[in-house]
């Protein structure tokens, strides 16, 4: 039997706007751990971007904070311009190190801490893209235990971003965008 999981890690790029849109709108309100978000959209603004997913999201959206401890049932947009980390005490770090395949934020730097603070106890998705950000972040929650997802690159937007994961760290669950929510809630919402 699986452990508990105490958060799940996302990351998309190219196409990531609307698929967030949909997989946001679709989660149980129930949902018993937080959801962290690398997002790769080209703007800066991302006060901006938690507004925009605010109207659709059924949990609250908001961007992370330094030294703040993520809450079940909410959704942290990692900030423009910072590394997002998950600490071992359970709370956000920001950095300002080098950029990790041309990205800062980074999703492989956000899913590689949460596999190192939360082992088995971590899920990760890596959905529509256009570079392989997340491959490695995801290899690494999976060789800790955890559950890997991954939006299927055939009816991804654009699909070189989860092709990379799959060939890279595999998945426990591979499905289309619209199966993705429906998935999560059967995993993480209380029946």
């Amino acid at each position: 039997m699986r452990p508990r999981t105490d958060v799940l890690v996302l990351g998309c790029s190219a196409g990531g706007l609307r698929a967030l849109h949909i997989l946001l709108a679709g989660l149980d309100t129930r949902l018993a751990l937080p959801v962290v978000a690398v997002c790769h959209t080209g703007s800066d603004d991302v006060s901006l971007l938690c507004e925009l997913l605010n109207r659709s999201s059924t949990l609250p959206v908001h961007e992370a904070m330094e030294r703040t401890t993520p809450q079940a049932g909410h959704v942290y947009i990692a900030p423009s311009g910072y590394h997002l980390l998950l600490g071992g005490d359970g709370r956000f770090a920001l950095s300002v190190d080098p950029r990790v395949g041309f990205a800062r934020p980074s999703i492989d730097v956000l899913f590689e801490s949460a596999a190192d603070a939360h082992g088995p106890r971590c899920a990760g998705l890596v959905m529509t893209g256009a570079n392989s950000d997340g491959a490695l972040g995801l290899a690494r929650i999976r060789a800790h235990g955890g559950l890997g997802l991954v939006q299927d690159p055939a009816e991804a937007e654009v699909s070189v971003m989860p092709a990379a994961a799959l060939a890279q760290a595999g998945a426990d669950h591979c499905l289309p965008l619209a199966q993705l929510a429906p998935l999560l809630n059967r995993l993480f919402a209380p029946e």
